[in-house]
């Protein structure tokens, strides 16, 4: 028998995986960083010669060296205005050969800032910001590496309290690489009790790689794949979080708490029943990769629906996208995202699309992005992580015992069927032996039916559909299994002989 301390001892749900390690930092590989200093030498020489023809004196010129470009900095004479500076872009585009050349003022430093981008660039490896006191010391609860500054400055921010995230950016210029250093962010720092990844990706290259982790941090309906490519498993997939996200406010409410982590502190400390319907909750990261292809047209009002309240109840949010229209991003979509990341754009209509502003269409490629919140917009280098990389990462963990299967999403079927026209004399050849698996069970479960017999989620529903028209189960509930309405195998067997 367990002792009242037993009893009464803080809920820990590591202790459900209590031999769970996280990645190791030799996975990742080495941070061989070498700059070119004599193309910083070269650059400033033809930088200061052309302020000094346009009359402009430079006393002192200060130099940061980023791994796509370089800041060089001007301290201003009293009366020289930013305007005339700026007006020289495109001479020194032209005298420097290179096209994406900012000038930008920087406010915090009294400081005009040339932002050049270097001929060779460098990678920034991730592993230098993994192993970072910056990294390593967070107490976010979500932390997400975003990137590097101009003055090499490391961004870490926490989507818990930022919500939701949107990606966008042309072919090739670093939006994968950013989600798969986000996805090893929270792999870096998170539990598989605390957290869980729902993956949508209609080219299914991008994230298959973490297929491997599903009975770790994955969450899914029991019929779908572990990454989603298809349009109908995205709906149903979008739909079920909205069915997570409503389950997880009516918990809130019934234990009368404001806030997720509330909630959460509430189970641990065990001032809450599971008796009673309460279950620990971990955080669900969404992250839906080419978000164009995969969720147009009623993919919106599923995305919509979600937003407005699922931050609220630790659900977030990241879209990504290479077509930054307005029919993609609709605008009442985009204010839901606060947090945007742009890489570099064909326009400056693109742009705009996103920041609200220009600039995305200057970067420099190469992961050279902006960064804007609604309180900053910084112009930050993303690091890289390579495909073996993030192979090591997830069959590190992979390897390590998980969960019996991976975290299970509320059953939806998202056209329900009208039982009227529904033929009970038309029964599918496993009615009985499902309607008494469901009996002896108790549980009136869809995924029980499908686990049982092998078959697909759309014959398990129409098994379903026909067990309600029966009279065997009650109606769908939500993420709830539905009520079995027949007691024992006696009763069944009558009804069954009377449907014959």
């Amino acid at each position: 028998m367990m002792n009242l301390e037993e009893i009464f001892k803080e809920y820990d749900p590591k202790l459900e995986l209590p031999g769970y390690v996280c990645p190791t930092i030799d996975l990742l590989e080495p941070n061989d960083i070498i700059f070119s200093t004599n193309e910083v030498i070269e650059t400033k020489k033809k930088l200061i010669d052309t302020l000094q023809a346009n009359r402009i004196d430079v006393s002192s010129l200060k130099t940061t060296v980023g791994y796509t470009n370089t800041l060089y900095e001007i301290v201003p004479r009293k009366g020289l205005r930013l305007s005339r500076v700026k007006d020289l872009q495109a001479e020194l585009s032209f005298n420097m050969g290179i096209s994406e050349i900012s000038i930008e003022p920087l406010f915090e430093r009294g400081a005009i800032g040339f932002i050049i981008p270097n001929k060779k660039h460098v990678k920034l490896p991730i592993k230098s910001i993994i192993e970072s006191d910056d990294f390593i010391d967070t107490d976010y609860e979500l932390p997400l590496i975003i990137g590097r500054t101009l003055t090499h400055k490391n961004i870490i921010i926490d989507l818990n309290e930022k919500g939701h995230m949107l990606v966008t950016g042309a072919t090739g210029q670093g939006k994968s690489v950013l989600l798969n250093v986000i996805i090893a962010s929270l792999l870096y720092k998170k539990h598989p009790s605390d957290l869980k990844l729902v993956l949508l990706d209609p080219v299914q290259i991008e994230l298959s790689l973490y297929s491997i982790m599903d009975n770790h941090f994955l969450a899914k309906l029991p019929d779908n794949t572990n990454v989603v490519s298809d349009t109908l498993g995205a709906f149903r997939t979008l739909e079920s979080l909205t069915r997570e996200m409503n389950d997880r406010i009516e918990l809130l409410m019934k234990a009368n708490v404001r806030s997720f982590k509330e909630y959460n502190a509430l189970f641990r400390k065990r001032g809450i029943n599971p008796s009673r319907g309460f279950r620990y909750m971990p955080y669900i990261v969404v992250i839906i990769d080419n978000y164009a292809d995969l969720v147009m047209g009623e993919g919106e009002l599923y995305i919509k629906r979600l937003v407005s309240r699922a931050h609220l109840v630790g659900i977030h949010l990241i879209l990504s996208t290479q077509r930054p229209s307005h029919d993609v991003i609709a605008k009442d979509i985009k204010t839901s995202f606060p947090v945007r990341i742009a890489f570099r754009m064909a326009s400056r209509e693109d742009s705009r699309i996103i920041l609200d502003e220009d600039g995305a269409e200057s970067l420099s490629g190469n992961g050279d992005a902006i960064y804007k919140d609604e309180l900053l917009k910084l112009r930050v280098q993303v690091p890289f992580i390579s495909t073996d990389e993030v192979n090591r990462i997830a069959s590190f963990i992979g390897s390590q015992q998980g969960f019996d299967c991976a975290y299970p999403l509320p059953e939806v079927l998202l056209y329900s069927q009208d039982l009227e026209c529904v033929d009970l004399n038309d029964r599918d050849i496993l009615f009985d032996e499902a309607a008494r698996l469901i009996v002896v069970h108790q549980q009136g479960s869809t995924s029980l039916i499908q686990r049982k017999f092998s078959i697909g989620y759309n014959r398990a529903g129409r098994l379903m559909d026909q067990l309600e028209a029966a009279g065997i189960v009650g109606a769908c509930r939500g993420s709830c299994p539905r009520e079995v309405l027949i007691d024992d195998e006696y009763s069944l067997e009558k009804l069954l002989v009377s449907l014959e």
